[in-house]
């Protein structure tokens, strides 16, 4: 049983394949267990609702041991203990490669939803969470030994291991940009930011999946408005440059398209005094799609049916 004190329940479903959104040979059975519950999770809060809790659909191939399914269910398990839901059941079946879906339930608690077709010019426009690490991440994955690491980067194809050390760079030990590779693995969205931000008055908000600029494409159609972002509000973190460094990158880019690390967007009023949580990155103006100053218009992240 899943409660709905408010009489009203969020509902929100993901699919997850094996070799499109998560490999077994760069992330644990617990990490993929974390990651899939978190970004179903995120989808919730984004509407100002608190989660509940989630369903598991999973098929998956004979060669999957208990040891790795066990982990899974831990990782489920974790991810929802962090903001007071459950796994409330599910269903298995046998598979060619492992597939997950995660329906995510959560309460409104009394308010209305925030959804995407709020946004009014003159709002503020602002995110809270990471920008751009899980996309950094990927990138340090998929160029592995071969894409400018060199051998102090042996095993990045597999568990990224080498990432300890990278040659080359001053100040030792790599941790930071290991730590590029865990928010790959495992996203860490701000939970207590959605229901806040509703509580605000958020006018829109969305969780941050397939790319900022993709994103808030979504908030400008849906509002019939036009969003102005601000490149210079953005945070890259030290980390992120020492990545774009190693592999030739844009690290601006990884923030403007980058989306699993399951970020909040969401437009405000533009006298609504944020908490610390929230960084103002742009505003809403007349017009339509989304714009990044100083910047030819670009690509806006990921779009499943066209990659």
């Amino acid at each position: 049983m899943v409660s709905a004190p408010d009489g009203r329940v969020v509902v929100t479903t993901d699919l997850l394949l094996e070799g499109r959104h998560f490999r077994r040979d760069w992330s644990s059975g617990y990490d993929i267990g974390r990651k899939a519950a978190a970004q179903n999770l995120s989808d919730v809060v984004a509407m100002g609702a608190h989660p509940t809790g989630i369903v598991v659909g999973l098929g998956m191939p004979a060669d999957v041991g208990t040891g790795w399914l066990d982990d899974l269910a831990d990782g489920f398990r974790d991810e929802c203990d962090l903001v007071g839901a459950s796994v409330a059941g599910g269903d298995t079946t046998r598979c060619d490669l492992v597939v997950i879906g995660v329906t995510a339930l959560g309460d409104l608690r009394g308010r209305a939803p925030v959804t995407r077709s709020g946004a009014r010019p003159g709002d503020v426009v602002a995110v809270a969470g990471r920008l751009g690490h899980a996309a950094a991440g990927l990138a340090l994955l998929q160029a592995g030994p071969a894409g400018g690491l060199g051998g102090a980067a042996e095993g990045l194809g597999g568990a990224a291991e080498g990432l300890d050390g990278v040659a080359g760079e001053p100040g030792g030990p790599a941790g930071g940009v290991r730590g590029l590779v865990d928010a790959h693995r495992r996203p860490r969205p701000p939970y207590a930011c959605g229901p806040q931000a509703a509580e605000l008055g958020a006018t829109s908000m969305l969780d941050v999946s397939d790319g900022l600029l993709q994103d808030l494409g979504h908030v400008s159609k849906a509002s019939g408005v036009g969003i102005v972002l601000d490149p210079g509000a953005f945070t890259v973190t030290p980390e992120m440059e020492r990545a774009a460094r190693l592999l030739g990158a844009d690290p601006v880019e990884w923030v403007l398209t980058g989306g699993e690390d399951h970020a909040l967007a969401a437009t405000f009023p533009r006298d609504v005094r944020l908490p610390s949580g929230w960084t103002v990155v742009g505003r809403v103006v007349r017009g339509s799609g989304v714009q990044v100053e100083g910047r030819a218009p670009e690509r806006g992240g990921w779009d499943h049916f066209r990659e």
